[in-house]
């Protein structure tokens, strides 16, 4: 008999387990899940993030027909969180809900506990959500421009408020003072509860918040919004523009919620993943419950996910280098 060549011969093995996976694959994404799933959310209980979360994981739940556990890993600008989903096993058991600190942290962290660009699989972009920039009521500027003018008039005299050093409100400040050419001073808090209360209370004057966050104060006539940052006008502020409209072009700012899967997760489990968070994103108590968080469903499969993460991180980048932002 003849014998095959071991070049030859391992090359063929080689070639019968690629056939033996992508044989495998379809009929594991057939049964898949078959035991409960976990995703992971980056932040504690009770907050937009996890509400959100829960009630996806719920109709996730329902869809499979198996339990999808959400578990709260907080911490380290949501660090904690994502490290856990690296680390995972790739078998289509773990997600992580990923929200907008999933990029910021890999601009504004000097070293993180896993590699953004290589750990993840991305499976699904679920919603966004804009800001607001919102003044105490009796701040005086009624306008953007108004703003801008007391600004540049009084250098450094007006601060802005964030939820914390790296934090979406503090990086659309700095890239507020960077389209308008204006020195603001940021005033970080340990949270976007604390800063709110001093916005209100007019400890300090600005902010660039959620409208979920304030609306209630702004409804009361004790703050006022003076632009947002999404491209266009928003159905609760008709009336307000955009800071585009305002005089700074595609001045666009917005959290995200998506789905992250460990990297080497089979493709046709996120395939699936994907196509039933799309699904269960056109149910209209999900859209309800994320529009109540100021979020529009806006669903991305895999590919486009990944670029739009792509996009998002070199924006993110590009504002921490020319503000010069730090986180603690």
């Amino acid at each position: 008999m003849t014998r095959l060549d071991p070049t030859l011969a391992r090359l063929a093995a080689i070639a019968l387990c690629v056939l033996g996976i992508v044989a495998v694959h379809p009929a594991a994404a057939q049964s898949w899940p078959s035991r409960p799933v976990r995703m992971v959310v980056p932040f504690a209980p009770g907050g937009a993030t996890d509400i959100i979360a829960r009630h996806v994981a719920q109709k996730l739940s329902e869809r499979w027909g198996q339990s999808v556990v959400v578990e709260n890993k907080p911490g380290a600008g949501t660090t904690i969180g994502n490290a856990e989903v690296a680390k995972a096993k790739p078998d289509g058991y773990t997600f992580l809900f990923a929200p907008t600190p999933f990029v910021i942290s890999q601009v504004v962290y000097p070293t993180l506990p896993y590699d953004a660009q290589k750990d993840f699989a991305p499976v699904s972009l679920l919603a966004t959500s804009p800001f607001i920039l919102v003044v105490n009521a009796a701040f005086a500027p009624k306008s953007v421009a108004e703003l801008v003018a007391l600004a540049k008039a009084k250098p450094g005299s007006i601060a802005f408020a964030s939820a914390g050093n790296g934090t979406v409100p503090h990086l659309s400040g700095e890239l507020f003072k960077l389209r308008a050419g204006v020195d603001l001073t940021h005033v970080p808090y340990k949270g976007g509860g604390p800063a709110i209360v001093d916005l209100v209370s007019g400890q300090v004057p600005m902010m660039f918040a959620t409208p979920i966050e304030v609306n209630q104060h702004v409804q009361s006539g004790k703050l006022r919004v003076l632009g947002t940052t999404s491209l266009e006008r928003l159905a609760a502020f008709p009336d307000v523009p955009t800071l585009s409209e305002s005089g700074y072009p595609n001045f666009e700012v917005l959290s995200f919620f998506g789905v992250l899967a460990p990297a080497g997760t089979p493709p046709e489990i996120v395939a699936k993943a994907a196509a039933d968070l799309g699904a269960v994103m056109e149910l209209a108590d999900v859209r309800e419950r994320f529009a109540q968080q100021s979020a529009q469903a806006r669903v991305l499969g895999p590919g486009p996910f990944g670029e739009f993460l792509s996009r998002e991180r070199e924006k993110w980048a590009d504002i921490v280098k020319r503000s010069g932002a730090k986180v603690d």
